[in-house]
């Protein structure tokens, strides 16, 4: 994304919003808001449906062309008049162009009636850049994933099924992009038998393209001054159309498991950031999770850093780690967001404080020349909500001490106390917390998972999810994912009259961040030879030298020049990492049939292999985010409860393959490589 992807728009007398680059407007100017009720909820039936759900359930309704979020909130609106408490709302849509926050709240500032719903939206309308952006509200009951993009592009890596279609693009012959055989042919794929479809238009090319694509469609009469408007449901039978593949069996959905689906209920191992927030997205779904730890408290090890930053390592080749940072920046910063947000509203959860975390923004200094050339070619890339260049004079204003390089400043980023955090992600009602226990072991029985410490049974669930970083390895059933610790250690350096004037995190090799509670975070080292599992002086005096290269003045101000070592506080812990450095999420094969079931694709890789594959059924795993699990691991939560609960995946399906535990197994079998 750049700047430019904002839409240039234009307000009329009356406020509303009305789009330069299509010349169209972006609801009816009788009434934006009678209209999305007549034309997407009416002709969708969504009260009735909304009504009829049960507990548990998840309705998910599809759009083309957020623009103004006027439907969604009307969606919105509609779900909480009508659907039972235990119901969820899923609410995913495409959207080339997103409004600024700014514009997004003048133009519905024009519906008072939406006034709450629409602050709510605001609050979490951030960090919003390109690719899969997801968003919570309502306290997980109701989910936004706005595909920012193209919408064929986007559509394509969309895996799910969707219940409801509101087709909302500007109008066909003004924007025709959004009104092909191509995109028609997505919105079958990801429907069903009960799929709905509403839109305003209802030209010729429109109704005979869904027709076609397999969508029983008709002309209905239209709002206001339209005379007509078309609506349907799914019916492929009546078409022709060509059936919808399944794909690649080896990254195929498990089939729904029976006690699992009744129970709801799920055994987390590791009370680390992954682990809370995995128990976090469960309990919205309301479901009731076990946490087990090891230590006596949560997020002791990785975790329990005094101040991890959210810094964000983009590349401006669009790889593929790159999308999934972008993505779960934007998501972890919402979230921060939300949680803070609590205390405002009165919730019974516990908050993060202002002491907690800071959104300070981080400046990333351009060390040397192969840097600079590398942070020049990401400000070219990326928009400069994101991130922008800035000059060592730029630079030392907003550091608010001397630097002697520029860089870039990412101005949503900065610091957070991460086990702050994990307490607040793990204080919900349906969260159990068991600490000072440890699990050896895991059988399972009877479509129910034990877990085994060194004698006796800890506890039983029909779904296990392991995040307990390097140590999933340790099972049976996951000793074969690759997984490596990397040491590391910060050091807790105390305040000077001078350093309390640092205003944001500044970055290179090594950070600094502004002082909590009158001492400053600096790190972190990389040690993969260490086992200690203490801070040792050795590496206290390599996060010292990291600091003055970082910016030779800090040694000035930090007062670091002859400073005993000996007394400073450090956190050391292992981070786990995989070989492709992405995190590992989703499900867990049984490894030895997985190499039987699909050896053939050890003679040719592209063979279209379609044998089911042999899972662990109700294992899952979200492990190995590195030295980046604050933006990680939050997002990868909500993707291990998209499997989990057969919800469309908030990440593109691409890129959550790359994620997928199976991943190095199928490798290994398409390079014919021996175990």
């Amino acid at each position: 994304m750049t700047d430019t992807d904002h839409p240039l728009l234009n307000w009329d007398e009356h406020g509303q919003p009305l789009s330069s680059q299509f010349d169209d407007v972006y609801f009816s100017k009788a009434s934006g808001l009678a209209e999305s009720r007549y034309v997407f909820l009416q002709h969708n039936q969504l009260a009735q449906r909304f009504a009829a759900l049960s507990n548990g359930e998840t309705f998910v309704i599809g759009e083309t062309g957020f623009g103004t979020g006027l439907n969604f909130l009307c969606a919105w609106q509609c779900f909480l008049a009508h659907a039972p408490a235990g119901a969820r709302l899923q609410f995913i849509s495409v959207e080339k162009y997103p409004l600024s926050r700014a514009d997004l709240a003048q133009a519905l500032a024009l519906w008072p009636e939406l006034s709450q719903l629409r602050e709510q939206l605001l609050q979490q309308y951030l960090a919003i850049h390109s690719g899969f952006q997801h968003l919570l509200l309502d306290n997980g009951r109701v989910s936004l994933t706005l595909l920012i993009g193209d919408v064929l592009t986007m559509l394509k890596q969309l895996d799910g099924q969707i219940n409801a279609w509101f087709l909302d693009g500007f109008a066909p012959a003004k924007n025709p992009e959004m009104w092909n055989e191509q995109v028609f042919a997505q919105l079958a794929r990801l429907a069903s038998t009960d799929t709905t479809l509403a839109t305003f238009t209802s030209a010729g090319f429109v109704r005979r393209g869904l027709l076609a694509a397999g969508f029983a469609v008709q002309r209905v009469a239209g709002f206001g001054h339209k005379r007509e408007m078309l609506a349907g449901r799914f019916q492929p039978e009546t078409s022709g159309a060509e059936p919808t593949t399944t794909g690649a069996p080896w990254f195929a959905r498990p089939q729904p498991h029976n006690a699992a689906t009744t129970q709801r209920h799920a055994i987390i191992i590791g009370a680390g950031i992954a682990g809370c927030a995995s128990a976090a997205s469960l309990a919205a779904r309301g479901w009731r999770v076990t946490l087990i730890e090891q230590h006596q408290h949560i997020a002791q090890e990785a975790s329990g850093n005094a101040q991890g930053i959210l810094y964000l390592k983009l590349s401006a080749h669009d790889t593929a780690l790159s999308r999934f940072i972008l993505s779960g920046f934007g998501y972890t910063r919402r979230l921060l967001e939300a949680v803070s947000a609590t205390q405002a509203d009165h919730q019974p959860t516990a908050i993060l404080s202002k002491n907690d975390w800071d959104s300070c923004g981080i400046l990333q200094l351009a060390f040397n020349d192969k840097e600079q050339k590398r942070l020049a070619a990401l400000a070219a890339h990326f928009a400069p909500s994101l991130l922008r260049a800035v000059d060592a004079q730029q630079a030392s204003q907003l550091a608010g001490l001397p630097l002697d390089n520029g860089g870039l400043f990412f101005p949503e980023a900065g610091w957070i106390h991460p086990p702050a955090l994990c307490q607040a992600l793990s204080q919900h009602p349906l969260i159990h917390i068991q600490t000072t226990q440890q699990a050896i072991s895991l059988t399972q029985v009877d479509q129910q998972w034990q877990l085994h410490p060194e004698s006796g049974l800890l506890a039983t669930a029909p779904v296990v999810v392991l995040c307990n970083a390097a140590n999933v390895a340790q099972f049976s059933q996951t000793q074969h994912l690759p997984l490596s610790r990397v040491r590391g250690q910060t050091t807790q350096l105390p305040v000077t009259a001078s350093s309390q004037s640092l205003q944001c995190v500044v970055c290179a090799n090594g950070y600094m961040a502004p002082a909590r509670n009158s001492t400053h975070t600096i790190g972190a080292s990389f040690n993969f030879a260490d086992d200690s599992q203490a801070a040792t002086l050795a590496e206290h005096r390599s996060n010292l030298a990291l600091l003055h290269e970082l910016a030779p003045s800090f040694q000035l101000h930090c007062a670091t020049d002859g400073i005993d070592v000996t007394t400073l506080q450090g956190h050391a812990a292992f981070r786990c990492t995989s070989i492709d450095y992405l995190p590992l999420v989703g499900p867990v094969a049984e490894h030895q049939a997985f190499l039987h079931s699909y050896a053939d694709l050890r003679k040719d890789a592209r063979l279209p292999l379609t044998q089911p594959c042999p899972w662990h059924q109700g294992l899952y795993v979200n492990t190995a985010h590195g030295s980046r699990g604050l933006i990680s691991a939050p997002l990868a939560a909500e993707l291990l409860a998209a499997w989990i609960c057969a919800e469309p995946l908030p990440l593109p399906l691409e890129l959550a393959q790359q994620c997928h535990p199976n991943r190095f197994a199928l490798r290994t079998l398409m390079r014919n490589q021996a175990e």
